[in-house]
């Protein structure tokens, strides 16, 4: 007798609408950012690379910080939703760092003359791009979903150790990269337009985390499928029966 699996059901509506929310949000944020904020003093016009660069690099943080807290929960609940949200939040996490580290090196090489220097921020940032590539090979490694769940919680919750790292890196070396700012070290157009983008980032990398969680349901109940059916090959049994 052949063995059942219930399918996983697409993504809600309402994700498709929160996507194009977000994305028209975006654009307007980042549109109203760039025209309403001044040229800097010292930087000129380069300075508005900030309101892409900081707010990848938020997302980046919020995505690991989702899982971790999503690691601990599987090791403690066992149950795979919680993966599911760890590996969705670890595939947005390494895209945003990554885009982090581009941006940083564009707005490094006219401010530093170089596109890359081994600053401990950069460097920190750079090791933690690496152990979520990582991470996201890992899940590769085994076709064992129990075995999987848990070698990628425990990276999760290991590599998150080096977020808070990174943050204070700026604060523990004083090199070359500048210490963060705060509203009272900014005027107010340019905290207007920080502010709003890192609301417009937040909103896609929510929908991206949202996206990448159904489609891991999807490709979840997919793999279950493929490997009862590989069974009931197995035994002799034919498929239907």
């Amino acid at each position: 007798m052949s063995h059942a699996v219930a399918a996983a059901p697409p993504a809600p509506r309402w994700v498709a609408r929160f996507g194009l929310f977000a994305l028209v949000f975006f654009a307007l944020a980042q549109a109203s950012a760039v025209y309403l904020s001044p040229a800097d003093r010292d930087m000129g016009h380069l300075q508005k690379i900030m309101y892409v660069h900081v707010p990848a690099a938020w997302v980046a943080f919020a995505a690991f910080t989702v899982v971790f807290v999503s690691s601990v929960l599987y090791l403690w609940k066992r149950q795979h939703r919680f993966d599911l949200v760890a590996a969705a939040s670890a595939e947005v996490g390494t895209v945003f760092t990554a885009l982090t580290i581009a941006l940083g090196s564009i707005w490094g090489k006219p401010t530093w003359g170089v596109w890359w220097t081994w600053d401990p921020r950069l460097t920190t940032t750079a090791i933690l791009l690496l152990i979520f590539v990582g991470y996201v090979a890992l899940r590769s490694f085994t076709d064992d979903e129990e075995q999987r769940a848990r070698w990628s919680a425990a990276v999760g919750i290991l590599g998150f150790i080096n977020v808070p790292i990174v943050y204070m890196s700026v604060q523990w070396w004083r090199t070359i990269h500048q210490v963060q700012s705060s509203p009272q070290s900014m005027d107010a157009p340019f905290l207007y337009g920080l502010l709003i983008n890192l609301l417009s980032f937040s909103l896609v990398g929510a929908f991206f985390i949202l996206h990448r969680y159904h489609t891991g349901r999807i490709e979840r109940a997919v793999e279950q499928h493929m490997e009862l059916a590989a069974l009931d090959e197995a035994v002799g049994v034919e498929p239907g029966t």
